[in-house]
């Protein structure tokens, strides 16, 4: 059997880069969903698309590839065949992935990827809707959360590290949109499943919310 963490939570919380972390000390696969919602929304904006568009995005759907190569135990994510993994950390793709991912057809067309490498991997797995549709019988599932000003904070910190040219105050006011979005949607809309341990980590840094959520694992798999 293997061991599936599920950490689900709002743009901006850091599940990716602490799931990352928590997996590495672990030896489990990190599984970012996120990328692959990315992936597809990318594609859209390629081809022109309006990613708001369900019927346009999801004809965009036919002859695409989506696949997530571990490398290392680094996360690839290929589109087409083409490692897209730094393309798709633009705020446009992150939009585009909020707009995607609303959309059934495109759910549908990621759901067997991701239960499948769960099957086969001891995995941590995050996103918005692991713990409540994609991994419902995970062994741990975990809400990672904080306040939209801190989860905007270091977002915006993220993106004038890697040298774009933004203002916190329409990073904070896309966050805020996306969290909109991501918990109203009709399809997997973001809540936490109802046995997840909520944790908020507005107030520890990544060692310490890394050290938690290992904790927390440890505890529910002995």
């Amino acid at each position: 059997m293997t061991v599936n963490v599920a950490i689900d939570g709002p743009a901006g919380a850091g599940k990716s880069t602490v799931a990352k972390a928590a997996a590495a000390k672990l030896g489990y696969i990190y599984v970012d969903t996120g990328a692959l919602y990315r992936a597809v929304g990318l594609n859209a904006l390629n081809h022109g698309i309006d990613t708001t568009d369900a019927a346009a995005v999801e004809e965009s759907l036919k002859g695409i590839t989506v696949e997530l190569a571990f490398v290392d135990s680094q996360q690839q994510v290929l589109l087409n065949g083409e490692n897209v993994s730094s393309l798709i950390r633009t705020p446009e793709a992150s939009m585009a992935a909020s707009n995607v991912s609303a959309i059934p057809a495109v759910r549908a067309f990621l759901f067997d990827l991701q239960r499948d490498i769960a099957k086969a991997n001891d995995c941590i797995m995050d996103g918005r809707d692991i713990g409540t549709v994609v991994l419902p019988d995970a062994k741990v599932k975990i809400f990672l959360t904080a306040a939209p000003e801190v989860r905007a904070k270091r977002r915006y910190d993220e993106l004038i590290a890697k040298g774009s040219n933004v203002e916190y105050k329409d990073v904070l006011e896309e966050l805020i949109q996306r969290d909109y979005n991501d918990s109203h949607r009709e399809t997997a809309p973001l809540k936490p499943a109802e046995d997840s341990v909520y944790l908020d980590n507005g107030g520890l840094d990544l060692e310490a919310s890394v050290e938690k959520v290992i904790e927390i694992i440890k505890e529910k798999i002995q």
